[in-house]
């Protein structure tokens, strides 16, 4: 396993929307394994795969009880809402209070290739949120002000 460098904001790979995965083989299990060890070595609570510098909808997550090796993840429903503050490892010492959805399902394929269906609420849920907005090129800094943005930049 190896730890990746994690890409920083500006780099313009961070806006691209990812592509779906099509076969989960050997090459893909590592890619989640180095992943996962990455975002250990920095102690994060999520990462994706866009943050790596890959076009693959693939995240790892994991909030000290599971960790979560995921492809192709999609929130198939949501409920609620939630403001957290939270910060993001491609966009170092910014904090930004996120409302996102309180709840929500989300089906993806496991490390083995089965499908999943994962519920999530509070902090689960936003770190799902967080992740696969990276893999749709969204980052936690569109969520500020207009003019906090224009500061960032």
């Amino acid at each position: 396993m190896a730890v990746l460098d994690i890409l920083k904001y500006p780099n313009p790979v961070l806006r691209k929307r990812c592509s779906d995965v099509k076969i989960i083989d050997a090459e893909i299990r590592r890619l989640l394994d180095d992943m996962a060890m990455t975002m250990y070595a920095v102690n994060g609570v999520g990462l994706a795969a866009a943050q790596v510098g890959l076009n693959m909808r693939i995240i790892v997550i994991d909030l000290g009880t599971r960790l979560l090796k995921l492809v192709n993840p999609r929130i198939v429903e949501s409920q609620g809402s939630s403001v957290m503050e939270e910060g993001c490892l491609s966009v170092p010492d910014v904090y930004v209070k996120v409302k996102r959805k309180a709840r929500l399902t989300v089906s993806a394929l496991s490390y083995s290739g089965e499908p999943e269906l994962i519920k999530a609420e509070g902090l689960l849920a936003h770190a799902f949120g967080q992740e696969i907005d990276h893999l749709n090129g969204k980052l936690i800094i569109d969520y500020l002000p207009f003019y906090r943005r224009i500061l960032m930049k």
